[in-house]
């Protein structure tokens, strides 16, 4: 297994739950806009983060990185929107959200790491 397919499942798993709750949303005007709001953000991590995997560069790798952590921070943004207006039975959105909380726990500190290495090469 190459360095990051771990996280690349995880977030092709994550974009598979997405689309899982997002189906299980209500078919009102409400839960329409909010599905699709969601699937955007949550489904779009895992296209950013192989984008950033294929990187031209140490700054593009960075920068595509960031995407993918910006979209899974929007995709939690949902989620709590999700959960605080009730729209899903049950912790099935709890549990989600614990999973996207997770992988952007892991994306803000690869973009430290790679952050600080690109700042040490160019003060270098």
């Amino acid at each position: 297994m190459a360095k990051g397919d771990d996280i690349r499942e995880r977030l092709v798993n994550f974009a598979v739950l997405a689309l899982d709750l997002s189906d299980q949303l209500p078919r009102t005007p409400a839960g329409s806009h909010v599905a699709l709001q969601f699937l955007r953000s949550a489904t779009a991590a895992a296209p950013n983060y192989a984008e950033a995997r294929g990187a031209e560069s140490a700054r593009d790798f960075v920068h595509k990185l960031g995407v993918a952590l910006k979209e899974l921070n929007e995709a939690e943004v949902w989620l709590d929107v999700i959960i605080r207006k009730g729209l899903l039975p049950g912790d099935k959105a709890l549990r989600v959200r614990d999973e996207c909380c997770a992988l952007c726990r892991i994306l803000a500190a690869s973009v430290r790491t790679a952050g600080s290495k690109l700042s040490r090469v160019n003060n270098a």
